[in-house]
């Protein structure tokens, strides 16, 4: 079958009648599918039920410490269960609340007012605060920019993370640049895994400001489809080597292991930045929610029973994203008018439609029952310079929904894609 692009006037209008007709039918159906965010399904949150059980008046034991005030940097037991996953020493973590947002937003205020470790004035003070965002990102890190006031400047990603040549010409002659978002494996939302080459030249690149730090959200560093994953080098131990030990901050969090609203949040960093960041919370708070800390100590044990319960995640996790695939290839390949990323973990997979056509393809979805995360969200100001980028989201409905939404979807991007070379 030809192309869109090779279709001539007639063929490309019939097409586009009968794809409207095939819409208008599916109006009809009266669907409400929601794949605009990446919450776990009803089916994955049912893995964690017995966490719930692990911790109770009976089962307390001696443990009344825990709950108690104190202990500001989280339970050692919580901290020997979780390092493995940042593969960094205990003496290099901190355990927080539930959600690692809440420690990124939470160190980026504290800058603005107090500073950093390495900082001569508090980033508040200064004339400008910029931060370096790769495009197509996380949403809701921009977000934090947006309510501080902190411009953002797009880079690009590249096929093995940023593109680094645009990032260090940045930073090396921008003394504003204060930091740069990053979720480094199955980014959001192309499920891209940053190259040990990239991470090398994060860890050692000049930078104007002294006190500049990248925010390393490895959100979803276990969160893996297949039973070869990609490596992802050790930030930390990068920038040790190259002599800027205070450069990163790592979070992760088992919001998408065990339950969303009842997690627990790590952000791991050198030794002097967790004491840094510890002696501010002291201020904050007397002590963070220990019985959350012990119920996932129980519940999981040690770090192999952890990888072992996400296999339990990845089973109910890759049907989804292979129906997806399988769609978008049935649907959409002859036609030359969609790529889309084959991530091989995380929660996403992020579609390219025409220039132009992103924003129309969403509201159509919209009418027809189908809600994606709205065009432009995942760039700086919510606005896509090229209208086109479209973040699928399969986790929370099921395999029949995930279907129906993808086919709806495609039929969709036909629509808009004939609709604009008529």
């Amino acid at each position: 079958m030809s192309t869109l692009q090779q279709m001539d006037h007639s063929s490309l209008q019939h097409l586009h009648e009968k794809t409207k007709k095939e819409l208008d039918a599916i109006k009809k159906e009266n669907l409400s599918l929601n794949m605009a965010r990446g919450k776990p399904s009803a089916e994955q949150l049912q893995l964690s039920l017995e966490l719930l059980d692990s911790v109770t008046s009976k089962n307390i034991g001696d443990n009344f410490f825990v709950l108690n005030y104190g202990m500001v940097d989280g339970l050692p037991e919580a901290k020997a269960l979780f390092k493995d996953l940042l593969e960094v020493d205990t003496e290099e973590i901190l355990i927080g609340g539930n959600a690692s947002l809440n420690i990124m937003h939470d160190l980026i205020s504290k800058a603005l007012i107090k500073g950093v470790i390495d900082s001569e004035t508090p980033w508040g003070k200064e004339d400008a605060i910029k931060f370096i965002c790769p495009v197509p990102g996380y949403d809701r890190h921009f977000t934090i920019c947006e309510q501080y006031d902190i411009e953002m400047i797009s880079v690009e990603m590249l096929n093995d993370g940023p593109d680094m040549d645009k990032v260090e010409e940045l930073v090396r002659n921008d003394a504003s640049i204060k930091g740069m978002w990053s979720v480094p494996k199955y980014s959001n939302p192309e499920g891209i895994t940053y190259s040990d080459e990239v991470v090398e030249r994060l860890a050692k690149m000049e930078t104007k400001a002294k006190d500049f730090k990248i925010f390393w959200d490895n959100a979803y560093a276990i969160h893996d489809l297949t039973d070869h994953p990609p490596k992802l080098k050790n930030i930390l131990e990068a920038c040790k080597k190259h002599g800027n030990p205070n450069r990163v901050f790592m979070f992760a969090s088992t919001s998408k292991m065990t339950f969303p609203g009842s997690g627990v949040a790590v952000v791991a960093a050198s030794r002097e930045n967790i004491s840094f960041i510890k002696e501010q919370l002291s201020v904050q708070t007397i002590g963070p929610d220990k019985v959350n800390q012990l119920r996932h100590v129980r519940f999981f044990e040690n770090y192999s029973n952890l990888l072992e319960h996400m296999k339990k995640h990845a089973e109910i996790m890759k049907p989804k994203f292979d129906a997806v695939i399988e769609i978008l290839h049935s649907k959409l390949d002859s036609y030359g008018i969609a790529t889309w990323a084959e991530p091989d973990g995380g929660y996403f997979i992020s579609l390219d439609t025409m220039d132009g056509c992103a924003s129309e393809v969403i509201h159509l979805a919209k009418e027809a029952g189908v809600t994606l995360t709205g065009a432009g969200a995942a760039f700086p100001y919510g606005k896509d310079p090229r209208d086109r980028n479209i973040r699928i989201a399969p986790s929370f409905p099921s395999l029949e929904e995930v279907e129906k939404a993808i086919d709806v979807l495609c039929t969709c991007i036909i629509l808009v894609s004939t609709k604009k070379l008529l």
